[in-house]
């Protein structure tokens, strides 16, 4: 059966201009329902392609599967809310080994075989330094979710950021005058044998200096390394403070092995979250790091005045009050880290639609967009809380967290503000030629 097309449906019934209004008013009620996800509003329906460099092997592995796990937690809470300039995003991911080389590779690789809009994601600072030339030469923007100054340096390329995460000199810088008041003045490092650790060695001894404090000895250690004991008897015994970060798959045995060689009495404590990120704080062997302080980026435990974002970004992402996974109590979190995930995707996202972006036509345009981002406010986008970003630095800065263990879980005690962490920039990235 057919019928007449000009006044008449496809069945005959005549269409009047109130039907048709109310049909219209229909669609769009549909469309504004929640839950209607309207990605045919785009010029293209076909997905936003970000490739994730990811840990998924070798001594970031830990890091590399919350990373993961965080990252298709927030692309979802993104594609629900109708993703990117109303198209969906993928994510197609590559796993680097935790290797320079193999790092280097995958940007490629996302670059000419997946041919992806944009790559994210990697955290080793000896990995982001491997592969940041290759994102410069292919102009692939290149967002990572690292702790090193080697961006803010700008000593790498105009096409990488780290807009989500805060970088050491800065975290250092911020701390120090915590550690000189209530630590101690008299400070042994030991940190780990590669970039990352360096910026610890490099900046953490003129950040104490100025508050009249000084580093006595700097131990480092191979982070592949899987015995400690033999590198303890190098600290001096008249440290007040020993600075502890590091990092892999033996930070438990690193930290176990620390309280086997000083026993119940010991210099005061200060470490950074590395030393035990994935590991459970009441595990046996490590009662004496009770009283010490931690740095944390967000803190692993809810704590009392945690924001609706952060409780947020907690349910979406499936970790408990203590940190764990909701499915596994004993599968502890890289809370101190992974938020930067979360966070780095939402600056992707705000500088895509800034720039209007449409695809790799257009990365030129993306990399000016986020370099002309200036804030972000905290809340369900940035759950850690408030930054700036230096789109000269290609650098965010934020609060940092000092927590003490008490009672064998972590409970903030100090929180540094953005500005106790500003530093005078070094270069400036809008200089160099996209």
């Amino acid at each position: 059966m057919t019928g007449k097309r000009d006044n008449h449906g496809l069945l005959g019934k005549k269409i009047t201009r109130r039907g048709a209004l109310k049909g219209v008013g229909a669609a769009a009620g549909l469309a504004l329902a929640p839950g209607f996800v309207r990605y045919a509003q785009a010029q293209s329906s076909a997905p936003i392609k970000i490739g994730f460099q990811a840990h998924r092997t070798g001594i970031g592995a830990a890091y590399g599967r919350w990373y993961e796990k965080t990252t298709n937690a927030a692309i979802k809470a993104i594609n629900d809310a109708g993703g990117i300039n109303g198209r969906p995003v993928e994510v197609i991911t590559e796993d680097d080994g935790t290797d320079p080389a193999r790092g280097a590779e995958v940007v490629g690789k996302f670059a000419t075989q997946h041919k992806v809009d944009v790559v994210y994601g990697t955290l080793f600072s000896h990995v982001v330094i491997g592969s940041a030339p290759v994102a410069g030469e292919m102009k692939m923007p290149y967002f990572v979710v690292s702790e090193g100054h080697h961006v803010a340096s700008t000593k790498l390329n105009r096409y990488v950021f780290q807009p989500g995460i805060t970088d050491v000199k800065s975290q250092v810088i911020a701390m120090a005058p915590w550690i000189a008041a209530n630590a101690g003045k008299k400070v042994t490092q030991i940190f780990p044998d590669f970039a990352f650790g360096y910026d610890h060695r490099d900046y953490l001894p003129p950040a104490l200096k100025a508050q009249g404090a000084d580093v006595i000895a700097q131990i480092a250690i191979p982070p592949t390394e899987s015995s400690f004991t033999r590198y303890f008897p190098q600290i001096p015994a008249e440290t007040d403070v020993i600075y502890h970060v590091m990092v892999g798959p033996a930070v438990l045995t690193f930290v176990k092995e620390l309280g086997e060689f000083y026993g119940s009495t010991h210099p005061n404590l200060f470490g950074f979250m590395d030393s035990l990120e994935a590991v459970d704080i009441a595990s046996p062997g490590l009662e004496f790091l009770e009283g010490s302080h931690f740095w944390e980026g967000s803190p692993r435990y809810l704590q009392d005045d945690a924001s609706e974002g952060q409780k947020f970004y907690r349910d979406q992402v499936g970790i408990d009050a203590n940190g764990a996974n909701t499915k596994d109590p004993k599968d502890i979190s890289t809370a101190s880290h992974m938020f930067g995930c979360w966070e780095t995707l939402y600056v992707i996202k705000q500088a895509m639609e800034a720039a209007g972006y449409k695809g790799p036509e257009d990365r030129k345009k993306l990399v000016e967009a986020t370099e002309a981002l200036t804030a972000f406010p905290e809340g369900k986008e940035h759950p850690q809380g408030d930054k700036t970003f230096n789109g000269k630095l290609h650098q965010a800065y934020g609060h940092q967290n000092i927590s003490k263990v008490e009672g064998g879980k972590l409970k903030v005690v100090h929180r540094t503000k953005i500005e106790d962490g500003l530093y005078e920039p070094e270069g400036d990235y809008t200089t160099q030629a996209l």
